[in-house]
C-alpha cells in the first residue's frame, strides 16, 4: 500500500506538545474528522477502545494509533509529530513524537493489516524518522512520507 493512498497533506500537523494520550487522541480525532469528515467522537472513542488493548507505540518514538470505523470508504491516515514528546508506554520506555494514525472501515480487513504493515515498515527506518523530526513543515513531511513509500513500491 502505498503512502499516497493513506495520507493527504491537509491530515498533517506540528505540535508544540501534548499534555497526554487522550488528549492526543481528541487532537488526532478532530484532524480526521476536519480532513475526512469523520464523526471525531467515534474516532476518538474507537482509539481509545483499541489502545485498551495494548499501547500501539512501535518503539524509537513512533506510535500507531488505529482504529476500525463506520464510515470511511477506504483507510485513510493522519499524522502528527510532536516537539515535546509524549510518554505513551512503549515497550522500549521511549516517549513518542512521531504518530501515524490509521482509520480503516469496519470490514477492511485485509487492506487494514496492509495498511498497517506499509506504514509501519515506512516508519521503522532511522533515517527517514530522522528527517521527520527535523522537519516542521507539513508539506515536507507528506513529501518525505510519500517519496519514501513510493520508492519502495517500485
Amino acid at each position: 500500500m502505498i503512502m499516497n493512498d493513506l495520507l493527504v497533506p491537509e491530515a498533517i500537523r506540528v505540535l508544540p506538545s501534548m499534555s497526554s494520550k487522550k488528549r492526543l487522541f481528541t487532537t488526532l480525532s478532530e484532524l480526521a474528522g476536519a480532513v475526512y469528515g469523520f464523526a471525531p467522537d467515534r474516532v476518538c472513542e474507537a482509539l481509545r477502545d483499541r489502545e485498551s488493548l495494548g499501547p500501539t507505540a512501535v518503539g524509537q518514538g513512533v506510535a500507531l494509533p488505529h482504529a476500525r470505523l463506520s464510515g470511511p470508504d477506504r483507510v485513510r491516515g493522519a499524522f502528527l509529530k510532536l516537539e515535546r514528546p509524549l510518554d505513551f508506554g512503549a515497550a522500549d520506555r521511549q516517549p513518542v513524537d512521531l504518530i501515524f494514525g490509521l482509520f480503516a472501515p469496519e470490514d477492511a480487513g485485509v487492506d487494514h493489516l496492509k495498511a498497517l504493515a506499509s506504514v509501519s515498515r515506512t516508519l521503522r527506518d532511522a533515517d527517514l524518522c530522522a528527517t521527520l523530526r527535523a522537519n516542521a513543515d507539513a508539506a515536507t513531511i507528506h513529501a518525505v512520507l510519500t517519496q519514501r513509500s513510493a520508492s519502495h513500491a517500485a
